[in-house]
């Protein structure tokens, strides 16, 4: 065994470890579960406004913690500083091909209008064999990367046909504004923030090219523990339908949180549709291995991988 590999080992251990040691916790001593989420996280930062899980679990310190796209939540997770998240499609992937022990959980319905590939309105850029040779911004390993993929594919481009710039959301939009990338790939609520603005337009948007689907990731201790991955997704379920009920509030409370005018909040609100978290199905699992071979394909992650390795639950038919 290398001496890579055998640090990799040790760290998966202190991980796991880490993980098992917070949710069990001397007697008389409060649980902690550690949350990670983005702005995108729609439910979760809900469910932390509302307050709804620290109701339905007196007895745990829930810990919130926010990432600026699912990568960057994804390694937190594998070194256990948190313990269950929700990402788009690409990150587990990525994670997964490089040996990170983290687990699909569940996951919401798909949202195919929720992500575009930007450009100025003044922008050359008509059709997305346009994208040859230009500079697309986007957040490596995200959901944002596989639209870029599948744009290019459409288009009968190659990757190594556009100059990949990897960069987080706030500094994409910031390098897109001072003209040093030609494009910009990215998910709600940056693109409603772009399309409400009318600073910038889609070239082409997710429907047609990705599902893009939200899922829901944990440790593996966490993973194993049904009664609490159970209570996290009814607390998920009831906000979700709570948003529903009451758009008003749920617009208002996300605005508060994400730092963004409500008209932004009720374009992203409009085209996400009911989103109730559940468990993994055959379909969405066969859309997730998609995602894995198109990325193996081009040689954007280190070795193929087989999805449904790391999944915690049985697959519901």
């Amino acid at each position: 065994m290398s001496v890579q590999t055998t640090r990799r080992a040790a760290v998966a251990i202190l991980a796991t470890t880490a993980s098992v040691w917070t949710r069990a916790q001397a007697p008389g001593q409060a649980q902690q579960l550690r949350i990670g989420f983005q702005k995108g996280s729609f439910n979760l930062a809900l469910l932390k406004s509302c307050g709804l899980l620290e109701q339905r679990l007196p007895g745990t310190r829930i810990q919130w913690t926010e990432f600026p796209a699912g990568p960057q939540l994804l390694e937190a997770l594998a070194l256990g500083s948190v313990e269950f998240g929700a990402t788009g499609d690409a990150p587990p992937v990525f994670a997964q091909a490089a040996g990170k022990d983290v687990v699909y959980v569940g996951a919401e319905p798909p949202k195919p209008d929720s992500s575009a590939v930007l450009v100025k309105p003044d922008s050359p850029l008509k059709t997305l064999a346009d994208l040859k040779g230009r500079r697309v911004a986007l957040q490596k390993g995200s959901s944002a990367h596989f639209l870029t993929v599948q744009a290019l594919k459409r288009a009968r481009l190659a990757w190594s046909d556009i100059h990949a710039v990897y960069l987080p959301p706030a500094d994409a939009r910031a390098a897109f504004e001072r003209s040093s990338v030609d494009a910009w790939a990215v998910w709600d609520p940056y693109y409603a923030a772009a399309e409400v603005t009318g600073e910038l337009r889609a070239l082409a948007t997710s429907r047609g090219l990705t599902s893009n689907n939200t899922f829901y990731l944990a440790s593996r201790a966490l993973g194993r523990d049904t009664a609490l991955v159970k209570t996290l997704f009814q607390a998920l379920i009831d906000t979700d339908a709570r948003a529903r009920a009451d758009r008003r509030d749920a617009v208002q409370r996300y605005a508060d949180f994400a730092g963004l005018p409500l008209a932004t909040v009720y374009k992203m609100v409009e085209r996400r549709g009911a989103a109730p978290v559940g468990p993994l199905t055959a379909e969405i699992v066969k859309e997730q291995q998609l995602v894995a071979d198109s990325f193996t394909e081009l040689n954007l992650i280190p070795r193929s991988i087989r999805v449904a390795d790391a999944i915690a639950t049985p697959i519901k038919a």
